[in-house]
């Protein structure tokens, strides 16, 4: 089975990325990854609070508008318990590129286009194959229109293209009215990879002690709902390359995704919860499914299910609603006669 795949120009030897996690934050972790089967491997994200604690022409950049978006700014880390520094960052990705044969991609998480213009420049020279985008973003303004939110997205991607040369991906929400039309526009905007979707660590609340409890939690498989369901909808119709960021932890999952029509799927939570060497499993589990069906490269697998080449696309829109209302079964009332 051959299971090489192409991500926005990256020739992989299979479709199975270890995501963006703290799995990437040492040298001896992202070592684990590729020796465990990673066809490639999303760094931990840059934050831009890291980078403005060290340029103070940025800090007063970024403060100066706090009055569009203040309350966003409570849902990053603190800077004190944040990451490496940007130094340190730009440190291991030159490392891992010297001590593995994997694309190495850098991520930066931000919500402006100021500032960390030049940590994109810098990723580039110390060797990493490919930029992500994590724009991470709560427009808590309520007077904040949608089409300000998404211009975001536009002058952050136009900033960073025009300072690299290097592959560029942007990690979606799942949260735009109109997704598809977004993901369009971004596609034609050049990005070169869809990254669906960025996963939002949304605040709980401590009832012990009345605080806002930062929680984190791991994905389930659930999650692959939403995101499959765009990823069908988009296969065909846009150049970008087509990631899944959502809800992987097992072989099911990543087939379900291919068959969609991804080209690459990401995985961080099932390796959180199983170690790095759960990769291997993934790609065994994967290559044997797909070999049992006599496929024989995932030409044949990607977008087979997709909505331009399902026989009924209304599998993807509102008479699916329908449906799906109609098959639920009422455990309190089956088995009563009507």
């Amino acid at each position: 089975m051959d299971l090489s795949t192409d991500y926005m120009g990256l020739k992989l030897k299979h479709p199975i990325i270890a995501s963006s996690s703290p799995l990437s934050e040492t040298l001896e972790g992202i070592k684990l990854l590729e020796d465990s089967g990673a066809s490639a491997i999303v760094m931990f994200s840059l934050f831009e609070e890291q980078i403005r604690r060290e340029n103070e022409a940025f800090d007063f950049f970024l403060e100066s508008g706090t009055e569009n978006f203040a309350e966003s700014i409570n849902y990053f880390p603190h800077i004190d318990t944040a990451h490496k520094g940007p130094e340190d960052y730009l440190n291991l990705i030159r490392k891992a590129v010297a001590a593995t044969d994997i694309p190495i991609i850098g991520s930066l998480n931000g919500i402006t286009n100021e500032g960390w213009i030049d940590y994109a420049k810098q990723i580039q020279e110390a060797g990493a194959s490919a930029i992500e985008l994590n724009i991470y973003f709560i427009p808590t303004d309520i007077d904040m229109l949608a089409s300000a939110v998404e211009q975001r997205y536009f002058e952050i991607l136009k900033a960073v293209k025009d300072a690299v040369s290097l592959p560029v991906a942007i990690k979606l929400s799942p949260f735009f009215s109109a997704t598809g039309n977004m993901a369009k526009r971004l596609d034609e905007a050049g990005a070169d990879a869809l990254v669906l979707f960025n996963r939002f660590y949304q605040p709980d609340i401590d009832l012990d002690n009345l605080k806002i409890d930062p929680r984190t939690d791991l994905s389930t498989s659930a999650e692959i709902r939403l995101p499959l369901l765009w990823i069908a909808v988009l296969y065909g119709r846009i150049k970008a390359s087509l990631a899944a960021s959502r809800g992987i932890h097992s072989s099911t999952e990543i087939i379900k995704y291919l068959l969609a029509g991804a080209d690459v799927v990401m995985v961080a939570s099932a390796l959180m919860k199983n170690g790095p060497q759960y990769l291997s499993v993934l790609i065994d589990e994967t290559d044997n499914w797909l070999t049992a069906r006599d496929y024989h490269s995932l030409v044949e697998v990607r977008g087979a299910m997709s909505r331009q080449n399902v026989k009924d696309p209304g599998a993807f829109e509102r008479i699916n609603y329908i449906k799906v209302l109609e098959s639920f079964e009422n455990p309190f009332t089956s088995g009563i006669a009507k």
